[in-house]
């Protein structure tokens, strides 16, 4: 694998959103994670939730008011900030003890209840209210993935996009999501969601 250096260009398109740099960015070090993570982490999922939340991170301090002071900086940032979100998975996992599926099945209600069904129906008007309002790709992205179940490399293929990126996608679209199903939350009591 080449390494690469980064410059301010770099970073800049990085904090303006530029989905090519964006792309190179998620594979680059993708690539480079996966290589420290594969010995570090026990299963593949938890590999590529460290990744994810490390790109989070590292997006989100770019685009902050301080950003990226040195572009130079920017592989031993993500690596130092890799290394905080492994970290943080170890505690967690240390700390979190499960139920055995036994117990965790005598726990669960098996038909649901009036109020569930209630809520379940609400719900739905809600988030297909909701859906309506976002961008069209917002819109595509959400349905293939969380209301059509498709598979995400059969979803990369339709988007043009690599698994990395349909993360950084998701995050995206599922962010459109939060901020506009809380203004309809808050615009319109219960009752006038159930008319909708």
């Amino acid at each position: 694998m080449n390494f690469e250096t980064f410059d301010d260009s770099y970073v800049e398109r990085l904090r303006a959103g530029d989905a090519a740099t964006e792309q190179h960015f998620v594979r680059y070090f993708g690539e480079l994670m996966t290589l420290k993570l594969r010995s570090r982490v026990r299963t593949v999922e938890a590999m590529e939730d460290v990744k994810h939340e490390t790109f989070l991170r590292v997006l989100g301090l770019v685009r902050s008011a301080g950003g990226v002071q040195q572009a130079e900086r920017l592989g031993p940032l993500v690596n130092a900030i890799c290394n905080n979100v492994l970290l943080e998975q170890y505690r967690a996992s240390q700390r979190v003890s499960g139920l055995d599926d036994e117990a965790a099945d005598r726990l669960m209600e098996v038909r649901p209840n009036a109020l569930s069904v209630v809520i379940s129906d609400d719900t739905r008007r809600v988030v297909r209210l909701v859906l309506e309002e976002l961008k069209e790709r917002d819109q595509r992205v959400l349905r293939a993935v969380f209301l059509d179940e498709r598979d995400k490399d059969e979803v990369c293929r339709e988007f043009g996009v690599e698994r990395e990126y349909l993360r950084v996608l998701l995050h995206r679209a599922k962010g459109s999501f939060r901020t506009k199903y809380r203004k309809l939350v808050e615009m319109k009591p219960a009752t006038n969601l159930r008319q909708a």
